[in-house]
């Protein structure tokens, strides 16, 4: 138990974090209420990207990026990762500035839903399904534009340790607009290489329980593998939904290892 505890971060140190937390939170809501109107898309991007910098390093995670990151394109783009916590779009923003698509309830959270709409985050309320028709066309239309976009097809978190099974539906603006689909896996460490399910953002976990057990860990490592995209040409959505999570599986746990097992979820790592 005591050693388990100097790997810990000191009370203090935790309360310093959450403290950092909160003003930079303060900070970013000033900006994107005051600046944002007056910024062009370009200059957006880069402070979207500045500002998920500047909190990953204010939660002492560091970013460790592997692949090639797309870059603009002349055809449009979407990234579909696997989900495993809110951390998951400030990792990704930090490299690669884009418009998510989230769950409506998210617009309800005090601050934060607020912010990720003046980011463009793009709501869709599941339990209607011609919602899902709505944001479909808006997303397609967005990467027509040029704005990358990026989706969670699981539909859910877990705590990194699977791959569950993709929502074809979500995968439906990137068929129509003949996107690059580029599947990146995401993979959150402790300092020692275990998995760090503190970060996971799972199970009746709420923002606050996960932030509060985030900030307990010396150093978090956020591993972000961008993987090649996948042939977006008359593929079917539901090709493109097998694809993408056999691809971001294989980065996650290699068959090397042989530390794969299938499941009725998804694809689980035996061991951690």
């Amino acid at each position: 138990m005591a050693a388990m505890s100097e790997r810990l971060t000191s009370r203090a140190t935790r309360v310093l974090h959450l403290a950092r937390v909160g003003l930079h939170l303060a900070r970013g809501v000033a900006t994107a209420g005051l600046l944002y109107p007056f910024m062009s898309t370009a200059r957006r991007r880069e402070e979207v990207e500045r500002w998920s910098g500047e909190l990953l390093a204010i939660l002492a995670v560091k970013l460790e990026v592997s692949g090639g990151p797309p870059r603009a394109a002349a055809q449009p783009l979407m990234i579909v990762a696997n989900h495993v916590s809110w951390l998951d779009i400030i990792a990704i923003d930090a490299v690669l500035p884009v418009r998510f698509v989230a769950k409506s309830e998210v617009r309800a959270w005090p601050l934060i839903g607020w912010l990720c709409a003046q980011a463009g985050t793009l709501f869709i309320e599941r339990a209607r399904r011609h919602d899902t028709a709505r944001v479909n066309e808006s997303l397609a239309q967005v990467m027509r534009d040029g704005d990358p976009v990026a989706v969670f097809p699981e539909a859910t978190t877990t705590d990194g340790d699977t791959v569950l099974k993709f929502n074809s539906s979500l995968l439906q603006p990137g068929v129509i607009a003949g996107a690059a689909l580029y599947p990146v896996a995401i993979r959150f460490e402790r300092a020692d290489g275990t998995l760090c399910v503190e970060a996971a953002y799972d199970g009746d976990k709420s923002l606050w329980d996960t932030l509060r057990l985030m900030v307990t860990q010396p150093e978090i490592r956020a591993r972000l593998a961008f993987l090649p995209p996948l042939e977006n040409r008359g593929q079917h959505r539901r090709e493109l939904a097998h694809a993408a999570p056999e691809a971001i599986a294989r980065s996650l746990f290699p068959p090397a290892r042989d530390n794969r097992t299938e499941t009725a979820g998804g694809l689980r790592a035996a061991a951690r």
